[in-house]
């Protein structure tokens, strides 16, 4: 049940336009602009440094064929620019521009944009501007980066748990060694098979070109995968070491330290933390916050192996337990001073809690962490009596006297017989089998193990999110350079026989006044013409509407200039498309107008 929820989540958070730290700035020509005169080149600025793809840039004439930029290039600005310098003299008409690039923080982001030269083309067909992003690869992508991360956590955290906490039998600890060892193998492998058409936005049988995997070796995000499969052999080493001789040497424990920070630099050097402000206290602080949720996952699910297989205190002594007690307090100071600036530093704001997707994914993955820490608390107070209380039921041990010969004196009958002295009550075996204290930790311990779970599925999914500051930032650039921001959204629809999807366009997608316009698409993509087609908008929350938007055919599209929605909020849009004299359907979708 709970792999299922964790399968949902991250295929659920695969899915959709790619989410990244980078955001788009401006773009020259801007978007939806008439020129006068066919531009020579075309700039986007975005809010940190890019890099290019193979296919990084489609520009399409108004006939809707491509041409080839001459050269695409970093801009003379720096690396937050990109420029394509356009093919001889266009001619007139409205030109589409669709780009993809990949963050700095190794994610791809792709967008598009419109400008005409002369005048707009009468009407502007939907055309292919290449792959935005395939679900099945962003959700295969998603699970092996959890994966990845459940790996780490019980690598290095069972490890520390056997080192620190010294528990009486490693043997139970064997498996979730070796476990997270091969899990960490095979996710790390599977992100390194799946990055190139994760960048491009392909399916997974992109996987197998062998031109695009050889680039991905050159790039940060493949070094650090590359770097990170050359540890794993240290690390099945050492867990070998570990398991044979234990960890007295402090030789060996500092390779162990060492190890698992090398196993976290390649997660910070290829996520958010490596681009952005303060990037080497960034750095630092992911690093921390990776080893200090490893330690605590990885070590809780040793305890809680070593208390399943424990029945009494000699085989789980307390003082294992407590141990264990004072590292996980310890890791959970590290990782809440780490979260707080991780957030701060994400956010850039407290209205970003509720204005952007990151923030409100961080407010979910900060229930969790409470009720975590709750159940944290919950288990030390259950280690704390195992401490102080003796279990019920206990009997003291006592030494049974020695077995003595007594001789009675002699009678007339002859010499006085041997006589053995009473046998003593059989010793106390020690506490009961299974004592409330102890059970009662089991039960919390496994509840901390399965709401850890569900934080990481969490931070997975804000790995590939685009944070609030990001968002803000490049909100405030769009607002400031005049780049509109259009809300788009698909809306299918099926009546009798006839079926297609109604695309929907919001400009600015903000309260006020907006431009609207719908083209009612083929499932193959072509434009279909419908004999009507009608938008309304209502906002419960306010309970106003419905607002009619009358929209009128545009020949080949329907739109108009003139729709005030008056408050921002969650819209439902409603979309009517009348197909014949006879059939006609309604379709209700929310719109998020800003």
């Amino acid at each position: 049940m709970l792999l299922g929820t964790v399968l949902v989540l991250l295929l659920g958070g695969g899915a959709g336009t790619a989410s990244a730290h980078a955001a788009l700035r401006a773009t020259d020509p801007r978007d939806g602009t008439v020129l006068k005169t066919a531009p020579r080149d075309i700039t986007l600025t975005f809010t940190e440094s890019v890099g290019l793809l193979d296919d990084s840039f489609r520009v399409l004439d108004p006939e809707n064929r491509r041409l080839r930029p001459t050269k695409v290039a970093h801009g003379p600005e720096g690396g937050d620019t990109i420029r394509a310098t356009l093919p001889g003299k266009l001619g007139e008409g409205t030109y589409v521009v669709a780009w993809r690039v990949v963050s700095a923080d190794s994610h791809p982001v792709s967008g598009a944009f419109t400008f005409s030269v002369g005048k707009p083309s009468p009407t502007t067909a939907t055309i292919d501007t290449g792959p935005v992003e395939d679900p099945a690869t962003g959700g295969l992508y998603n699970i092996a980066r959890w994966l990845a991360h459940l790996g780490a956590a019980l690598l290095i955290g069972t490890a520390a748990f056997v080192a620190v906490c010294r528990p009486p039998d490693s043997g139970p600890l064997r498996r979730p060694l070796w476990a997270g060892l091969w899990t960490l193998c095979g996710a790390t492998l599977v992100l390194l098979v799946l990055r190139a058409p994760y960048e491009s936005g392909e399916s997974p049988a992109a996987a197998f070109d062998l031109s695009s995997f050889t680039r991905i070796l050159t790039t940060r995000p493949g070094e650090a995968l590359l770097f990170r499969l050359a540890l794993l052999p240290v690390a099945a080493f050492l867990v070998v070491r570990l398991l044979r001789r234990g960890a007295s040497s402090r030789a060996w424990l500092a390779g162990g330290a060492v190890l698992s920070v090398a196993l976290a630099l390649t997660w910070a050097a290829a996520e958010h933390a490596s681009a952005g402000i303060q990037v080497p206290v960034a750095m630092t602080s992911s690093v921390l916050h990776v080893l200090a949720m490893a330690v605590w996952l990885g070590g809780l699910t040793a305890l809680l192996i070593t208390l399943s297989r424990s029945s009494s205190a000699s085989e789980a002594p307390v003082a294992m337990v407590t141990r264990f007690s004072r590292l996980g307090f310890a890791c959970v100071t590290v990782l809440v001073v780490t979260g707080v600036y991780q957030s701060w530093r994400g956010l850039g704001s407290l209205s970003a809690f509720t204005d952007s997707t990151y923030g409100r994914l961080l407010l979910l993955k900060l229930v969790a962490v409470v009720l975590l820490l709750g159940m944290a608390g919950l288990s030390r107070q259950w280690t704390a009596r195992l401490v102080t209380e003796e279990p019920a039921g206990a009997v003291v041990e006592e030494k049974a006297p020695e077995k003595v010969s007594e001789k009675v004196p002699e009678t007339v009958g002859g010499p006085s017989a041997p006589v053995s002295a009473p046998t003593p009550p059989p010793e106390s075996t020690g506490p009961p089998s299974d004592d409330p204290f102890r059970r009662g930790l089991r039960r919390s311990v496994l509840v901390e193990v399965v709401i850890a779970v569900a934080v990481l599925v969490f931070s997975t999914i804000l790995a590939g999110t685009l944070p609030g500051r990001a968002a803000a930032e490049a909100a405030k650039d769009a607002s400031a350079t005049g780049l509109p921001t259009a809300s788009v959204s698909y809306v299918p629809f099926q009546v009798g026989r006839a079926s297609g999807k109604v695309q929907v366009t919001l400009d600015p997608g903000r309260k006020g006044e907006n431009a609207v316009e719908a083209v009612v698409l083929t499932p193959d993509g072509g434009i279909a013409t419908v004999p009507e087609l009608r938008l309304s908008f209502t906002l419960p929350a306010q309970d106003i509407g419905p607002i009619d938007a009358e929209v009128t055919d545009k020949g080949g599209y329907w739109g108009t200039n003139a729709l005030t929605l008056p408050i921002a909020g969650d819209w439902e849009m409603k979309v009517t498309v009348r197909v014949s004299d006879i059939d006609q359907v309604s379709v209700t979708k929310t719109v998020r107008i800003g």
